[in-house]
């Protein structure tokens, strides 16, 4: 299949977060047959990564993950995009990651190894299983892949989930007096929570908290004895600072049960490729066992996760070519990082 054609058959096969099995099996399947060494490492019960080497220790590892959000979306193209569940994030990137590893093998360059995990869209179950992996003691560099719009993050924010458990009293809705609303209460936290003062970072920019769900009660007529909330709050310091003054906000009103959690992560510049920091979180923080991390991919993350989920044909393409040019710079480089041979060439300048 060439790139378009692999990326299509990548989004037809349904995947939301924890249900990846299928498409796990079938990458295996694919790069057994270009003739990687592949394992399937389960991360959760009937859940597993892939892993792929052209060689026994590899020093550059492209990785990026298999699940996706919800729904389930079909695949369909035009002359310049494909489109469907995963186009973008992250079904296309990985057919652009296996292109560029490819092209590097027909180099002759065979250095190099895939890793596609579960579960990222939630809890990166899968990243936190491959991390204590053998093949990851060999790996140098770990290329991850998100869509950045094919430029190089040099750092991205981190992400501290977390749920908000009221405890009320039911009572006739009659009678309010004698019972306690839990919806009442947690909306009040709620509100004290958005007035949060949360930290800036020069480099990562703003602290910003969602507040993703609220559920709670029976009916109309019950005051609610019960009410919670999930909340993501992206990170640009360290999660301790966001935790106390999250904590100050709470008071002890509703109880605070932390979800996951990942710091904020500088990565690696390399010159001769367009910067940026961005706002999400990825497996990285999960990975640190793999060397030291880049991130780069193709397509837009104002894209992912919505209806219009779609990448560009053109993106695609230079993705591989931007990847192969990435890992032919880290590989021209020593142990210690530093870079052999000229350095423009090195670093495509």
């Amino acid at each position: 299949m060439n790139l378009f054609e692999l990326t299509r058959r990548l989004i037809d096969i349904p995947s939301l977060s924890g249900e990846e099995r299928e498409v796990g099996r079938f990458l295996a399947s694919y790069l057994e047959d270009l003739g990687y060494r592949v394992e399937l490492q389960e991360a959760v019960e009937g859940r597993a990564n892939v892993i792929a080497a052209a060689a026994a220790r590899p020093r550059v590892v492209l990785s990026t993950h298999m699940d996706t959000v919800p729904p389930f979306i079909a695949s369909a193209e035009d002359e310049t995009h494909i489109e469907g569940r995963g186009a973008c994030d992250a079904k296309g990137i990985i057919a652009a990651q296996i292109a560029a590893c490819e092209r590097l093998r027909a180099e002759g360059l065979t250095d190099v190894g895939l890793l596609f995990t579960v579960d990222e869209e939630l809890g990166s179950l899968g990243a936190r299983e491959a991390n204590g992996h053998r093949i990851a003691a060999s790996c140098e560099f770990l290329i991850n892949g998100e869509p950045t719009e094919n430029k190089l993050a040099v750092g991205s924010k981190g992400s501290l989930r977390l749920r908000l458990h009221a405890k009320g009293r039911a009572a006739h809705s009659a009678y309010p007096e004698r019972g306690e609303s839990a919806i009442e209460k947690l909306l009040d936290v709620l509100a004290d929570v958005r007035a949060c003062a949360w930290p800036r970072d020069e480099f990562f920019g703003e602290t910003t908290c969602n507040i993703g769900t609220i559920e709670g009660g029976t009916r109309p007529n019950i005051i609610p004895a019960e009410a919670r909330s999930d909340l993501q709050i992206r990170l640009v310091t360290e999660s301790g600072a966001v935790k106390e003054i999250l904590e100050r906000a709470v008071a002890g009103r509703v109880r605070v049960e932390y979800l996951s959690v990942a710091e904020p992560v500088r990565m690696l510049a390399v010159e001769g490729f367009e910067q940026e920091v961005v706002r999400f979180t990825t497996d990285i923080p999960y990975l640190t066992n793999w060397g030291t991390p880049l991130l780069l991919g193709p397509g837009s993350i104002l894209d992912a996760h919505t209806a219009h989920e779609r990448v560009s044909k053109r993106e695609l393409e230079a993705a591989v070519d931007l990847y192969a040019r990435l890992a032919r710079s880290l590989l021209a480089r020593d142990g210690t990082g530093t870079s052999r041979g000229n350095p423009a060439e090195v670093m495509g300048g």
